[in-house]
């Protein structure tokens, strides 16, 4: 893992993002730094308390995180990242929506599949979580969110499609 310091400032070496210094251990198994982190809980927190009704917006946050934030090889993060990639593909392919999106993940997580690790494209998307800070409002919220699932999504689906789909089609397509 090279990470680069600029005065303050880190990049993360999930995303790329330059953020915040700041010591801490924010995640078991996300790969992220702590101002990384920082900022996804600025974002969950206004999809929690301001913006109220987010349910597809705040799905694609978390799955698109997860991914852009993959960890290091280990049982949790090839999970996380390979589950959340099979819900980016229900929603931005197959346009479902994100309940049944959510009861799916549920449903194929009980029969403890056993995935692969994916080495995340380079780079993993060329949004990160700083472009959907930028938002003023929630409908821009809502197209920040979409365009970084979106990029995120076609970096590691260019490099992992058809594993991907393969997870999807190994009886979880529903």
């Amino acid at each position: 893992m090279i990470v680069k310091k600029n005065n303050n400032l880190i990049k993360c070496y999930g995303c790329g993002a330059m953020v915040d210094n700041i010591t801490g251990n924010p995640h078991d198994y996300i790969g992220t730094v702590q101002g990384c982190w920082n900022l996804y809980g600025q974002i969950l927190a206004k999809e929690y308390l301001k913006y109220n009704d987010l349910e597809m917006t705040h799905r694609l946050t978390v799955d698109t995180y997860a991914v852009q934030h993959p960890g290091h090889p280990n049982r949790r993060s090839i999970q996380s990242v390979n589950i959340h990639l099979i819900s980016l593909y229900y929603i931005i392919v197959k346009n479902i929506d994100e309940k049944y999106v959510t009861k799916l993940l549920n449903k194929i997580l009980s029969k403890k599949p056993i995935f692969k690790w994916l080495d995340p494209p380079e780079p993993n998307g060329l949004k990160t979580i700083i472009d959907v800070l930028k938002a003023k409002n929630i409908e821009e919220h809502k197209i920040y969110v979409k365009e970084w699932a979106e990029d995120v999504w076609n970096y590691w689906y260019n490099k992992h499609g058809e594993i991907i789909k393969n997870n999807v089609n190994k009886n979880y397509d529903i």
